[in-house]
């Protein structure tokens, strides 16, 4: 018994195709793993993308009407390619400093027909204050009151990412991300038609 067992431990024939066919099972789940994360990892970085571009753009501009935001939000959308864009609401917001630091109100604020705009008025934080030090003026100092005297343009994006291949990553994968912009043209960028 000891010879056979001795014999068996000595036979190299067949063992890569043994070795082979326990590991490749693994191997296959880590590479199809790996590609589902690395398209959740993509369809994040271009959820950043967006709101940067629809910030941007906006800012861009010294007066938007609906259909340059409904443009600016076609052009922004596009960046999501090759996943769907059926799924992307973007918010664009314009908010006027009310004297206190890194708060607002908001000026007019438009969607791209999924979620919800702000309402005209609201108070809005920019930022988290917590983070600021003493002297950090922020994006809205203390000394801006109104949007006669400054305003920043506020781009949220959020996305329902679905995996095309739905093997490790199940369902939807909310992605959210915003972005400020300074208007460049003028101290704030109206709209023209969009109800405020």
């Amino acid at each position: 018994m000891l010879k056979h067992l001795r014999k068996f431990k000595a036979a190299r024939s067949g063992m890569a195709a043994v070795e082979f066919a326990l590991i490749a099972p693994f191997l296959l789940a880590l590479f199809f793993g790996l590609v589902e994360v690395c398209n959740a990892l993509n369809a994040h970085q271009k959820v950043t993308s967006v709101a940067s571009t629809a910030a941007d753009l906006t800012a861009q501009a010294t007066t938007v009407s609906t259909s340059d935001l409904a443009d600016i939000f076609a052009a922004s959308s596009a960046i999501m390619e090759p996943f769907s864009t059926n799924n992307i609401s973007i918010i664009v917001t314009s908010i006027a400093g009310d004297g206190n630091r890194n708060e607002g109100k908001v000026v007019w604020s438009r969607t791209n027909g999924h979620g919800t705009a702000h309402t005209v008025g609201d108070t809005m934080t920019i930022g988290d204050p917590t983070k600021l030090s003493s002297d950090d003026q922020g994006l809205l100092p203390a000394s801006c009151n109104g949007a006669s005297q400054c305003t920043i343009i506020l781009a949220e994006v959020s996305y329902n990412y679905t995996s095309p291949y739905g093997k490790f990553i199940v369902g939807t994968l909310g992605m959210t991300d915003l972005f400020y912009s300074k208007p460049r043209r003028a101290v704030a960028v109206s709209c023209s038609n969009c109800g405020s």
